[in-house]
């Protein structure tokens, strides 16, 4: 099964495809839903980025993912009109894999790069966020690349033959994630085997190959080169670590999976028609990162609550409010998105109620859902048929729901999913076949739980 080391004790290792069912996460010996509102990936490579205010902060709503990029891509200020943007770090405050040389000239500060050259302060940096991660229980997804959707960011890589004193990287920025030129991809293979080296130990890591490959000219091919660099170098380890791949924005049919991916990404995965749509592949799936819908938290909210309870895996909300002096979250800046207190207070009541349920235990019920009512009102199941059924509803209500429940005795609960306080509750007892539900009166959407009688 891909993602599992052979032989492996449950919860022994780094985090992987629980062994039960393998569209969930095993961590620390318990199945894990990852779900966060995090910064916009730049944790590690800006230094001005204090981490472990970060991580306290995800911790305290009980998140348990962060993204964060390896500093191979990062932004120059204003880009996609993100105010104080941690990919875009200030003058001279980038760090990456790679030293400085002695030779000046890089755009935004500071001497060139040498490509033949690694950095051991940026690796002590890496290391510790990973360290204080693992302490607060946040697994961290770790993006080796991200393509340069335009020419002021290809013009601040340190792979741009104009940054580094190596000579390489002459192409245009669409040929830089391919198999065209040997020299800088011998570059990226070297970096990838030395991040990979450098982590072997690590059980709160996995690795995303590339960040939108869907943009910039990245091939498959070159894909499939660094995920199996990544499965070589491990194999020589004694050790395994997921790997992730970006399939695309909004959904997909996933035709040839590589069988080194054990996540499937997908962005702005709203509905979460892609589920559906690759669910045979067994393997988890993600909604990467959300935004462009708004400022508000109710579509994020929503999109959060839709994907889960389809079957997803990761929900990681884009949140900009993390910023270089305000990593509590509470920045109000402009940008993209949601951002800030609300969306982090609801998607933590997303977290948990998912993790009220034996969700490895359950799978995506069309069947269970018979009728749903007013008009426009939409409705999906996460169940074990006959014991637990974790259920939302899109729309307005009161809602009527007509379930076809096995006989037995049940207890549902209603949850407000914007304050996470119970709207109603219900005793059932049910002679099975087709049973009706009404709600309490709801703006936009609402949680239903439903557990047979003695179940935990």
């Amino acid at each position: 099964m891909a993602g599992l080391v052979p032989g492996a004790a449950w919860g022994a290792g780094p985090i992987q495809l629980h062994p039960d069912n393998p569209h969930y996460l095993l961590w620390r010996g318990a199945p894990t839903i990852l779900i966060t509102s995090g910064e916009h990936y730049g944790a590690v490579l800006n230094q001005d980025f204090d981490y472990k205010t970060y991580l306290k902060t995800l911790e305290s709503f009980g998140f348990n993912l962060t993204r964060t990029f390896s500093g191979a891509y990062c932004e120059h200020p204003g880009a996609f009109s993100i105010q104080d943007n941690t990919l875009a770090p200030k003058k001279d405050r980038l760090i990456c894999p790679w030293a400085r040389s002695d030779t000046p000239g890089y755009p935004n500060g500071g001497n060139k790069f040498d490509l033949t050259k690694w950095d051991p302060v940026y690796f002590k940096r890496l290391r510790d966020f990973l360290d204080e991660a693992k302490k607060r229980g946040v697994v961290v997804e770790l993006v080796l690349f991200c393509p340069f959707y335009r020419d002021e960011m290809w013009d601040l890589s340190p792979m741009k033959a104009t940054n580094n004193v190596n000579g390489i990287g002459t192409m245009g920025r669409e040929e830089v994630y391919t198999l065209k030129h040997p020299d800088l991809l011998a570059v990226q293979g070297a970096m990838v085997r030395k991040v990979v080296k450098e982590l072997k130990d690590i059980d709160n890591v996995y690795y995303e190959i590339c960040n939108e490959p869907y943009f910039g000219g990245v091939t498959l091919e070159w894909q499939a080169h660094i995920s199996q660099t990544i499965v070589e170098t491990e194999a020589k380890l004694n050790t395994k670590h997921l790997i992730a791949q970006n399939i695309a924005n909004g959904g997909q049919k996933i035709a040839n999976p590589d069988p080194n991916v054990s996540i499937f990404n997908f962005h702005y995965a709203d509905p979460p028609t892609t589920i559906a749509d690759n669910y045979g592949l067994n393997r988890a799936l993600g909604d990467d990162e959300t935004g462009f819908d708004g400022h508000g938290p109710d579509p994020y909210r929503m999109e959060g609550w839709d994907f889960i309870v389809a079957g997803g895996a990761v929900y990681d909300n884009l949140d900009y409010s993390f910023t270089c002096g305000m990593e509590d979250g509470t920045a109000n800046v402009k940008a993209p998105g949601s951002r800030g207190r609300g969306i982090q207070e609801q998607l933590a009541i997303l977290k948990k109620f998912i993790s009220g349920f034996d969700f490895v235990r359950m799978k995506p019920d069309k069947a269970v859902i018979k009728k749903v009512a007013p008009e426009k009102t939409s409705a999906r199941a996460l169940a074990e048929p006959g014991k637990v059924y974790a259920v939302y509803v899109r729309g307005n209500g009161p809602a009527t729901l007509t379930l076809d429940l096995p006989a037995g005795a049940y207890s549902a609960q209603w949850v407000d999913t914007k304050t996470g306080k119970v709207a109603g509750t219900e005793s059932v007892k049910h002679d099975g076949g087709e049973k009706t539900l009404v709600s309490p009166p709801f703006a936009l959407d609402i949680a239903l739980s439903i557990k047979r009688a003695g179940t935990e």
